[in-house]
């Protein structure tokens, strides 16, 4: 089957009829054998013909308690037609509203079918009858319905819907920074708590806010997500709080016991929890005994009260502690055992570490052939002592390391170097701690 495209060429059916589907409403009639509530059934369903390639689905609607398969009775394929004109299929001229076809053995009866179907095949010069209005039905499911209809649950039960309270407000969650002032009992403290609010389901979860060192454990939850009452009382006995109150019991426990349940709830205990509605900046909410205050909350709660109570954000209460200034770490003076660098270790870390050395500067700056990399200072006291102004000294700079060593030969003038005792041995010397010396301007590297 061709059509004509705007250019004039035909074009393919798949093409031309591209997602095009009639629908056509029809039913079924099936014997039921050795059962006395019902001698037949009718079963309806709903016949889809594919102009693209004329193939074939049928689909039954589901019903409740049915006890049969349902849904897709016959899948998407070309249907041949019953003997002796088998070996051709069905084409969209069998299908019209009070006709009936044979699917496999089933006379489908055809009773309406939609506005394209109708409009498609009066295009055709096909006249459409209107929708059957005889159409049968099924006397058992009828009577089901009737006694449905009437029947009284022995067990009602309250209609809850929370379905769609978790669809609108799932991850949506309310932020409010809280304090515990517990500083009442012994050793006690103030306490930064964060509460969030679950809209979902108008829970609660509390976590504790820890800073670093401060000896508590860090716990995960202060209280975990669950709906927090308002008057917490005390404890109910096992059994008080039940959804349904049962009036009286008579006869023998177990198989044909009977027992009559109070719809008015007599005696039901009724706790009231706390909601989004409460829990306002400087509000105080009762946490299992523990009074909690509000004291900020984020932006998206902020926008959650403006919008839905029409409340602005309330001006926050300062619950921060301010934290202790911190003392500047005092390390004792060189002692003189060892180097300095190693004893200021100690004081650094509990477990003294040696001090790393530069090894890419040592590798730089160390002795090289000629090139020695130390420079070396001629140096007097200055002093006005008679005894110690004719003192020379010879300061040796080593780049390799940074450090110092001061030598003090015999009878040294700037123009000799003999050798005598050592008057401080290399080491890392700070500026605090090195010896007045008057350097002269006659140095040598």
């Amino acid at each position: 089957r061709y059509d004509v495209c705007r250019e004039g060429a035909p074009a393919p059916s798949w093409v031309a009829y591209d997602r095009q589907v009639l629908r056509f409403s029809a039913y079924f009639q099936e014997a039921v054998h050795e059962k006395r509530e019902e001698k037949y059934r009718i079963r309806k369903c709903t016949i889809l013909y594919y102009l693209e390639d004329d193939s074939i689905q049928v689909n039954e609607a589901r019903q409740e308690n049915s006890g049969i398969p349902q849904g897709t009775l016959i899948r998407r394929h070309r249907i041949p037609q019953p003997p002796p004109n088998d070996d051709s299929f069905y084409t969209v001229d069998a299908f019209n509203v009070e006709n009936s076809v044979t699917l496999y053995g089933r006379i489908f009866t055809i009773t309406d079918c939609d506005a394209f179907s109708r409009n498609y095949l009066t295009k055709t010069g096909t006249k459409v009858p209107g929708p059957e209005s005889m159409e049968p039905e099924d006397p058992y499911f009828a009577h089901r319905k009737k006694e449905a209809s009437t029947m009284q649950p022995h067990r009602p039960y309250e209609k809850c819907d929370t379905l769609k309270q978790f669809l609108e407000n799932d991850r949506n969650v309310l932020r409010f920074y809280c304090v515990w002032d517990n500083s009442s009992e012994m050793f006690g403290d103030m306490r930064e708590l964060v509460l969030h609010y679950f809209l979902a389901d108008d829970t609660i979860e509390i976590r504790e806010v820890i800073r670093a060192n401060s000896g508590r454990d860090a716990a995960p939850k202060f209280l975990h997500r669950s709906k927090v009452p308002k008057d917490v009382g005390a404890l109910h006995k096992p059994g008080e709080i039940t959804q349904r109150t049962v009036l009286n019991v008579f006869g023998p426990m177990g198989h044909g016991g009977r027992y009559i349940l109070d719809s008015l709830k007599t005696g039901a205990v009724e706790k009231e929890f706390y909601t989004d509605a409460d829990l306002t900046v400087s509000a105080k909410i009762n946490v299992w005994g523990r009074e909690v205050t509000v004291c900020d909350m984020d932006e998206f709660t902020a926008h959650h009260f403006n919008s839905k109570y029409g409340k602005e954000k309330s001006t926050p209460i300062h619950y921060k502690q301010s934290e202790a200034a911190k003392a500047e770490r005092e390390i004792p003076p060189y002692n003189g055992w060892g180097s300095e660098e190693d004893s200021k270790a100690n004081c650094l870390k509990l477990i003294a570490q040696a001090p790393k050395r530069d090894f890419i500067k040592f590798m730089k700056k160390d002795r090289q052939g000629l090139d020695s990399h130390v420079l070396r200072f001629f140096a007097r006291l200055d002093t006005n002592r008679p005894i110690d102004m004719d003192r020379c000294f010879i300061i040796s700079f080593f780049l390799s390391d940074d450090t110092i060593s001061v030598f003090e030969p015999e009878n040294a003038t700037p123009e000799s170097f003999t050798a005598s005792s050592s008057s401080a041995a290399r080491s890392p010397t700070s500026a605090e701690s090195t010896t007045l010396l008057r350097i002269c301007l006659w140095a040598r590297s």
